[in-house]
């Protein structure tokens, strides 16, 4: 049975900004200092965008730091998770991929930035949880790069790579898929264009996910 390993923000969900004022509370709360810039995101695990951010405001932290940080954080997306789902939207397409991938008998989980309390919250409040297994997932306070979350999932789900499928829209997801033997299906939903994800290398590039019948037949043909 093959594996397909989603990014989260960008690929299934856009939070249209919430995601970063909730961050940006949680850095206020952790470090008493208001976040007035944050570090690059796009394919960033969370443990590097809050030690970066911290670094930008003059801080050091260690991994206490952090793990308050992420308890507050998911906090935040507990107490908001009304405006999350007001303001942001899952991507079209997303949930009937979802769908039709656990219909084909595929298996599907997440390798993303997020901790794991954020990355079921959102997932959740956009009604997109319901084919993830969480637990053979790989989570942005696991590990600091893509290449060793994609690795850990793999090694959780005891999927081979060459059974194995990441979708995602960042550079990040595509050199995290490559460097460890996985196909890669990027969609240029976020910041990335099309071009810069098939110059990546990139074995796969949609526009966006409304093409359900074309995403289930390259993955089951890939994988």
């Amino acid at each position: 049975m093959p594996l397909v390993l989603w990014d989260i923000d960008h690929t299934l969900i856009d939070t249209r900004g919430v995601g970063r004022e909730l961050s940006a509370a949680a850095f206020a709360e952790v470090t008493r200092q208001p976040m007035r810039e944050q570090a690059t995101i796009d394919g960033i695990t969370e443990a590097v965008i809050f030690r970066e951010t911290a670094k930008l405001h003059g801080l050091t932290t260690d991994r206490g730091d952090f793990e308050r940080f992420a308890h507050a954080l998911a906090q935040q997306h507990v107490a908001h998770a009304g405006e999350l789902r007001e303001r942001g939207s899952a991507l079209i397409g997303a949930a009937a991929a979802l769908d039709a991938l656990a219909v084909a008998n595929v298996r599907q989980t997440v390798v993303t930035g997020n901790v794991r309390a954020v990355a079921e919250i959102k997932l959740n409040v956009f009604g997109l949880d319901t084919h993830i297994e969480w637990d053979v997932g790989a989570y942005g306070e696991d590990a600091d790069l893509r290449p060793a979350l994609v690795d850990l999932a793999l090694a959780r789900s005891s999927i081979a790579a060459g059974e194995t499928v990441l979708i995602g829209d960042t550079l990040a997801d595509v050199e995290g898929g490559l460097e460890s033997g996985v196909c890669v299906i990027a969609v240029a939903t976020g910041r990335s264009s099309s071009a810069e994800l098939r110059e990546a290398g990139a074995h796969h590039v949609l526009d966006d996910l409304t093409d359900t019948a074309r995403l289930v037949e390259i993955i089951t043909a890939e994988a």
